[in-house]
């Protein structure tokens, strides 16, 4: 097993209580995320709200920490990440907030310390964008959604 890549994570002030994101099993490959809200956050059936984490971190160069829904909650409550996963840049500095939505039948209550989301770090490849007058042909060429089939 490789040596874990190390992220340096701080508190926000008056979030001591909050854990920090941590793997809940020995093999999970995301760390939960927990909420910092003030009080109780609840999200209406097809409502968006974004949770504050009381948290920043530094994700080292080349890699990036992506936000993703905790399969429970989406299963029995329909609460997701709907822009999974969310991007934290290796650059960002400020507080990770993480975006909830509800696509369930019934109002969901968000409290503090609860576990929201979950996070996974993971290397990013850069790409450089040159300009071409014509792709190379491929079987598929520009068949686009549903061109095989159901």
């Amino acid at each position: 097993m490789a040596s874990p890549i190390r992220i340096q994570v701080k508190r926000k002030a008056g979030c001591e209580d909050i854990p920090l994101p941590r793997y809940m099993s020995p093999q999970a490959a995301g760390m939960d995320i927990c909420a910092a809200c003030d009080g109780e956050v609840t999200i209406a059936p097809g409502e968006v709200v974004a949770v504050p984490a009381g948290f920043s971190l530094a994700v080292p160069e080349g890699h990036e920490a992506q936000v993703r829904a905790r399969s429970g909650l989406a299963l029995r409550h329909g609460i997701i990440v709907p822009n999974a996963p969310g991007t934290i840049d290796a650059d960002y500095r400020g507080e990770v907030c993480v975006i909830l939505a509800n696509i369930g039948r019934e109002p969901f209550t968000v409290r503090r310390g609860m576990r929201i989301a979950q996070m996974v770090i993971c290397p990013v490849a850069r790409a450089e964008v040159v300009a071409a007058d014509a792709l190379g042909p491929t079987a598929r060429g520009d068949g686009g959604f549903g061109h095989t089939g159901m």
